[in-house]
């Protein structure tokens, strides 16, 4: 018993390195100032630490998530949100139509990193639920 407990233990204590619940006190002014700026409408704001990165998740308006991702000096690594059925592109729409017949979409998120946009939409047909990933003209890069 003692054994599982420890190990019970270490894996948990393993898992908090990875990415840490913080409050927003803790987070470094030049990243707080930086999202403050960037997002000044935001609420429901949640951080977490991922090694060197600051994470945080928070809304705008109803039922709008949004999601950065910032490095010590404050600069923005990448930025998501979610999207609606109607704001995704085209393109994306006719491969999802082509590719996986009688699939229906379920969720969708815009992804922009380096300046570039890319697309996740999860799609659904019955039991089977699948997590795509699109550039911004349609290709298809990941499908699990």
């Amino acid at each position: 018993m003692k054994t599982v407990t420890f190990l019970v233990a270490v894996l948990l204590g393993t898992a908090s390195l990875f990415a840490q619940d913080m409050a927003e006190s803790q987070v470094p002014s030049v990243v707080l100032n930086t999202f403050k700026k960037d997002f000044p409408k935001a609420s429901d704001v949640e951080w977490e630490r991922h090694g060197e990165q600051y994470n945080v998740e928070f809304e705008i308006g109803w039922f709008n998530d949004y999601e950065a991702w910032f490095d010590q000096s404050g600069k923005m690594i990448k930025y998501s949100e979610e999207i609606s059925e109607s704001d995704i592109p085209q393109a994306i729409k006719e491969t999802i139509k082509t590719q996986f017949v009688d699939y229906s979409i379920d969720d969708a998120k815009k992804f922009t990193e380096n300046k570039t946009e890319s697309f996740w939409v999860e799609i659904e047909k019955g039991n089977d639920e699948r997590h795509l990933h699109f550039s911004a003209d349609g290709q298809l890069i990941q499908n699990k």
